[in-house]
């Protein structure tokens, strides 16, 4: 039983008995109600921005994330200007040393294959950057692959080059007399009358007019593989094997500087002018031998000849004259 509450009335200066008012306890009832309601709201919310309430770990790893994100951009951002500069050393080793070097150029697609296969990738996926990890990884596999090609290519041409460097030491370049005014031209390759018998032969060198004991040089790198008085008509003379199939031949010598074997360079003295075998008077007789034909010596002045020079012995050597052997 609920006990009767009064309150006191001043104006009748008596107590009353204080009457529950009718809809109260429902008030009371639906304002609990509505406080449930609204702590159940508020809980709510909270629940909801969990995920963006950031402990301090959580916030020292998302600065290490934004870092990395950084760092990859910047790799990214390296790898460009290394990607420019590849292309640019491939551009020119393919259209410059490749071509000076007679290669064959190296097809892009070669350059810029990439991996088939098997994923490589596979350990990088699931991850919340596994794009940006995995397109990086890919970029910088690409080019790495792209600097070993080009460093094959560059050793290949390195090599080249030091061939390329042996055969122009090699190959005979300077005329084997002194002969700057260009007047010791005698005879030149081609038709020519025959001493002796003063009919028209084919004279398959270049005679260089001198006198005896002048100084005769190797006309290129080389090795001697004669010098003796043993081919009929040459009488003392010296043969250089350049390699390359070149050989170049110093016939009616009056001496030897060299022996059979000695390796000789460009310029060295191997000889002196004189007049022995089939020779109407002292000069050098010389011939040029590609892979066992003789050839034209004039084209193989071009070490201390100008171009008006070059002119200019054409005219003398084409001379249809008398040889001298």
């Amino acid at each position: 039983m609920s006990k009767v509450k009064y309150y006191y009335d001043s104006e009748t200066l008596s107590y009353r008995k204080i009457e529950k008012k009718k809809g109260r306890k429902l008030g009371i009832v639906l304002l609990s109600i509505a406080g449930i309601l609204l702590a159940g709201f508020l809980v709510f919310l909270v629940y909801l921005n969990l995920p963006y309430v950031e402990t301090p770990k959580e916030k020292s790893l998302k600065r290490e994330l934004a870092q990395m994100e950084l760092q990859y951009e910047l790799l990214n951002k390296k790898m460009a200007e290394a990607e420019n500069v590849l292309s640019e050393i491939a551009e020119r080793d393919n259209n410059l040393y490749r071509v000076y070097f007679e290669a064959n150029p190296i097809p892009e697609e070669q350059r810029k294959a990439g991996f088939g296969g098997v994923n490589r990738y596979k350990n990088l996926e699931g991850f919340d950057n596994s794009k940006l990890i995995i397109n990086t990884s890919k970029r910088l596999d690409v080019l790495t692959k792209q600097i070993v090609v080009q460093s094959r290519s560059l050793d290949e041409v390195s090599q080249l080059a030091s061939e390329k460097e042996k055969l122009l030491a090699a190959i005979p370049a300077i005329q084997p007399v002194e002969n700057e005014k260009l007047t010791r031209v005698a005879s030149g390759y081609g038709y020519r009358t025959d001493p002796f018998t003063k009919a028209r032969k084919f004279h398959y060198g270049m005679d260089f007019t001198a006198p005896r004991g002048t100084p005769v040089y190797a006309s290129g790198d080389g090795v001697v593989v004669r010098a003796d008085n043993n081919s009929t008509g040459y009488g003392n003379h010296i043969r250089i094997d350049h390699g390359y199939g070149y050989v170049s031949l110093y016939a009616h010598l009056y001496k030897y500087n060299v022996k059979k074997g000695q390796k000789v360079q460009r310029g060295d003295l191997i000889g002196f002018v004189g007049s022995t075998g089939r020779s109407e008077a002292p000069h050098l007789h010389y011939e040029i031998f590609k892979d066992g034909d003789r050839i034209n010596p004039i084209h193989f002045y071009y070490g201390n000849l100008s171009a008006e020079e070059f002119a200019e012995m054409q005219k003398i050597a084409h001379q249809e004259n008398q040889s001298l052997d």
